[in-house]
């Protein structure tokens, strides 16, 4: 009998720089869920990988000096990239796609010309907003507080030359597919989706540029490149080999799949997705299912806002599998979760440390101390059973049926909630039968005390199987402690009791999970949080001070005055230079140059109101010429140098003297 075929993929990651912790998060998750599968004995296709076109990254590889090309690979296949965090992380996916593999870029020509010559793309003029840090364009209706309602960041008013794809064809097939099928999960993005996006009304998209050029060209119009949505979607048909040789997998049965993402890009996944498959003449995918996000300090983690975690250090820190477990068992996986390292600690001490790992240490201590490492045959059975063991072994025998049914439901966290529900009533069981009291008489009480720890080991056991998705690593410590064999581990025996030998050979190893001391381990931690961002920063040449003194009166001539900022990009080959271009109440554009890169992109800076002294004579910096100077604050922060600018009130005009 062949196998079921099981499809899931996390998003493609956007390379603009490392990635962080809410990117592991979503990619544990899938993970979980794809071994899930393949522990249920499916045939499993596990797709991750990165997307790696578009205007920002081309105006970031501007900046560092190299090709786009070369800034991809250094933060993909790099040390610490994303391949290596995903080693380190121990993800098990079965393919890796990047869109700019030669296949990929085949394939998405070739969607683009198939949904041209149905008539589904046209091409026209773009006029609108344009939100360059998520690539995305925006009505004014859409806005919120006229920003970009994903980041909240500036939009700038883009016009150019375009294709654009019939999205509004498709809004009825759209609705119904979302309001009247399970296709969207959880249930509650689908109501914002529809009040959000169809209900104003769908407007065909933007599906090509011609301001930048890093990207999948348009094979028929070269000027032209693909937008990147359609490029970054397309992926997970194009890297099942869907019109390409490079694989041959689609009509295999892997496709329709499930689409794991964050909530941000579920309006791209479940309304502009389906319509390009319904295009295409393709089916839909099974599930699109919107995570909700990791918070730091209320707010969302963001690469460009630097408010990120770094998995890196947890991981080394506290180990793999309890940083995975942490993600799992901690956070509604539908909802939003606030992550501190205080409740990462305190998860690892009271699930893992003083939960499972108490259970796994206790149990083969006494089965090494009162039985030499092995029960005697016989045990499974009891003449004179106690109603504590049916609670037990009844709680353990149904634990995998409640499992099955929140894993299915994209609950991890819920199938978590039931195992340890069998493990906390196993520690209470050790307390109900007090084997060290049945051991002071092992004539009478030995077969009674071999039986409460069998019990123990078969509910370790059952538990253990149905954590491996979770934390394969340990679990493979765990079985090797109780002595489980491998027909022992399967999805099968987790529903049986009795799998594991009565003779079994338990061993007493190493703790799974030492308790942590909570000050401590924040120092510690806290001290590797900063050397990694020492390491981080460029070296830094420190000038003297001038000595040459400027009296006060001279510095009361200096003319601070509010200015707009119209523009802003990095300095060509310069690692600080930002050159903006400056409105400041003359009616003629001002140019000043600042070394702030290191904490400011240029993008998140466009529209501010600024204070800059306009009267100070022009002075050259890697060739340009910067005419005053932008005012700042130097202040230290985390035992690190920081700068902020001085802004004011945008109510301000241009060019209003503030000094």
């Amino acid at each position: 009998m062949e196998k079921k075929k099981f499809y899931i993929t996390t998003p493609i990651y956007y390379p603009s720089d490392k990635l962080h912790i809410g990117h592991t998060y979503c990619t544990v998750a899938t993970d979980t869920l794809a071994r899930y599968h393949r522990l249920r004995g499916e045939d499993v296709m596990f797709l991750t990988g990165t997307d790696e076109h578009g205007q920002k990254i081309e105006t970031k590889a501007r900046e560092a000096g190299v090709t786009p090309k070369e800034f991809v690979d250094n933060i993909v296949e790099g040390d610490r990239g994303v391949k290596d965090l995903w080693k380190l992380m121990n993800i098990s996916n079965d393919r890796f796609i990047r869109t700019t593999d030669d296949y990929h870029v085949e394939s998405v020509q070739k969607i683009f010309k198939k949904m041209y010559d149905k008539g589904d793309i046209y091409k026209g003029t773009y006029k609108g907003k344009y939100c360059t840090p998520c690539e995305s364009f925006w009505t004014e209706s859409q806005l919120v507080d006229g920003k970009c309602p994903d980041c909240g960041r500036e939009v700038q008013d883009a016009e150019e030359e375009a294709y654009f794809f019939r999205l509004s064809k498709y809004a009825d097939q759209v609705r119904d597919l979302l309001e009247n099928t399970d296709f969207l999960q959880p249930r509650s993005r689908v109501h914002e989706m529809v009040k959000n996006f169809l209900d104003p009304g769908l407007e065909d998209l933007c599906v090509s540029r011609t301001s930048f050029s890093w990207g999948i060209p348009v094979d028929f119009d070269p000027k032209h490149v693909v937008y990147v949505w359609v490029d970054a979607l397309s992926n997970y048909i194009t890297a099942l080999g869907y019109d390409n040789d490079r694989y041959h997998d689609y009509d295999k049965g892997w496709w329709p799949g499930v689409n794991i993402v964050g909530k941000e890009i579920v309006r791209f996944h479940s309304i502009i997705w389906p319509a390009m498959l319904m295009s295409l003449g393709e089916p839909v995918p099974k599930h699109v299912f919107g995570h909700g996000w990791l918070l730091l300090d209320g707010g969302k983690m963001s690469k460009s806002k630097g408010n990120v975690v770094d998995p890196y250090i947890l991981a080394e820190k506290f180990g793999v599998d309890a940083l995975r477990f942490f993600l799992m068992r901690t956070f509604p996986f539908g909802s939003d979760g606030n992550f501190s390292n205080e409740l990462l600690i305190q998860t690892i001490n009271t699930d893992l440390a003083n939960d499972l790992g108490n259970l796994v240490s206790r149990t083969t201590a006494m089965v090494g101390k009162y039985f030499g490492g092995a029960l005697p045959a016989g045990c499974r059975t009891c003449a004179e059973p106690q109603p504590f063991d049916q609670e037990l072994r009844t709680l353990a025998e149904g634990l995998r049926s409640v499992y099955e049914e929140d894993m299915d439901t994209f609950a991890p966290h819920k199938a978590l909630d039931e195992i340890f529900k069998v493990i906390q009533r196993a520690n209470k069981y050790i307390d109900e039968n007090a084997p060290w009291a049945l051991a002071k008489d092992m004539e009478t009480n030995g077969k009674r005390l071999s039986h409460v720890l069998y019990n123990l080991l078969e509910a370790t056991r059952i538990c253990g199987i149905l954590l491996t998705p979770f934390m394969p690593e340990s679990c493979e410590k765990l079985f090797a402690q109780i002595g489980a064999p491998a027909e022992s581990r399967t999805w099968d025996a987790a529903a049986e009791w009795g799998a594991l030998p009565e003779t079994a050979a338990v061993t007493k190893g190493e703790n799974l999970f030492p308790r942590l001391d909570m000050d401590k381990a924040l120092e510690e931690l806290e001290a590797a949080e900063a050397a990694a961002k020492k390491a981080a920063l460029p070296a830094v040449e420190v000038e003297p001070q001038l000595t040459e003194k400027v009296d006060f009166d001279t510095f009361c001539k200096s003319d601070f005055r509010a200015v707009k900022v119209k523009a802003c990009d990095a300095v060509k080959k310069s690692e600080k230079l930002l050159r903006f271009t400056l409105d400041d109440g003359t009616g003629v554009d001002r140019q000043i140059l600042s070394g702030i890169h290191k904490w400011y992109e240029p993008e998140d800076l466009v529209g501010k109101t600024l204070i800059a002294i306009v009267n100070l004579p022009p002075r050259k910096m890697m060739g340009l010429e910067s005419n005053g100077m932008l005012i700042s604050a130097v202040h230290t922060e985390h035992g690190e140098e920081c700068l902020h600018l001085i802004m004011v009130d945008d109510s301000i005009p241009a060019g209003a003297k503030l000094c």
